[in-house]
């Protein structure tokens, strides 16, 4: 017997499953905390490549140890995985910019507004049905994020140009690209395993954020290098860790826990940034953590699952 069938999912275990999801949003946390030391010189495009180049060594090291790695490079939509990358490339330079940007828990509170935008997205383009109650929780979300981002926008409407004020439009704009990239995922999973889809990723993000070296790149120092090597493997670990989550514990079990991270965040921000948190983004992370978790369990409810989905689908990018 393989070893990909040994390690199958076939006996509910919840309280593994919740323990490896908390690891694996410290893991995240991890990776966005040295992006963020890496510091804002570094461009975009460099910080996705190091993130999705260093990541295909934890991640085809598991595969090999399946013994499945042959089985993940095969795919009959080649080209539906070129644009998973393209968007997925998109979204982390989006939100990495973003992140060197911005306080920590703003930048965290916003991304939340993703699975939010997922939503809309799956109703318009896979013809998903939502009902009421999910179009509320979603409404109340998105005014949670206003809440998060106003106040800055507010402040920042005569200087756009500043640091800070394109990191929050960069943020807003990565939510919404993060949410194409979802829904990118569940078009795949009907037709593609998950370590196939997470195969693919790696390695098409790495290829396409190559590409903008051309763009300019910058010498690291060897401490920025330092930094942005441990980014990719902590996104590898923590994609395996997200991973095994989901295979020990229903969707509506662990899925909440991902917003343990604003929690995070703030400590991280504040002991290693001296970021202190705004009342505003507090209150607006709590609206939409309501809401998301709200979604989460009216969906279990009524039997919809998304786990495959976000088996593959990095959180924090």
């Amino acid at each position: 017997m393989k070893k990909h069938q040994a390690v199958g999912r076939s006996v509910a275990r919840p309280t593994l499953g919740i323990a490896f999801k908390v690891v694996s949003v410290l893991v995240f946390v991890g990776m966005q905390t040295f992006i963020k030391l890496a510091g804002e010189d570094i461009p975009a495009g460099e910080i996705v490549f190091f993130r999705s180049f260093f990541a295909l060594i934890p991640v085809f090291a598991y595969l090999v140890w399946l013994g499945d790695l042959k089985g993940a490079l095969k795919t009959d939509d080649f080209i539906g995985h070129l644009f998973r990358g393209l968007i997925g490339v998109t979204s982390m330079g989006l939100g990495f910019f973003a992140l060197t940007r911005l306080p920590y828990p703003e930048f965290i509170a916003i991304s939340y507004a993703s699975p939010l935008l997922s939503v809309i997205l799956a109703a318009l383009l896979l013809k998903e049905i939502v009902r009421l109650y999910r179009w509320s929780a979603v409404v109340v979300g998105l005014l949670g994020i206003l809440v998060v981002t106003v106040p800055d926008l507010s402040i920042g409407l005569g200087d756009l140009g500043t640091a800070e004020s394109a990191g929050l439009l960069a943020a807003l704009a990565g939510a919404a690209v993060s949410a194409v990239a979802m829904v990118q995922v569940r078009k795949l999973v009907h037709t593609e395993t998950t370590a196939t889809i997470v195969a693919y990723f790696s390695l098409t993000s790495t290829g396409i954020a190559l590409l903008t070296i051309a763009f300019g790149w910058v010498m690291p120092s060897p401490q920025q290098c330092l930094f942005l090597v441990l980014s990719g493997l902590c996104g590898g670990v923590g994609q395996l860790l997200l991973t095994s989550a989901y295979r020990y514990a229903d969707t509506s079990t662990v899925a909440p826990l991902e917003y343990t991270s604003l929690i995070f965040a703030i400590g991280i921000g504040f002991f290693l940034f001296d970021e202190t948190v705004q009342i505003t983004t507090l209150l607006g992370g709590a609206i939409v953590i309501g809401a998301g978790v709200f979604i989460i369990f009216r969906e279990g409810r009524l039997g919809i699952s998304r786990s495959k989905a976000k088996q593959v689908t990095p959180p924090q990018s």
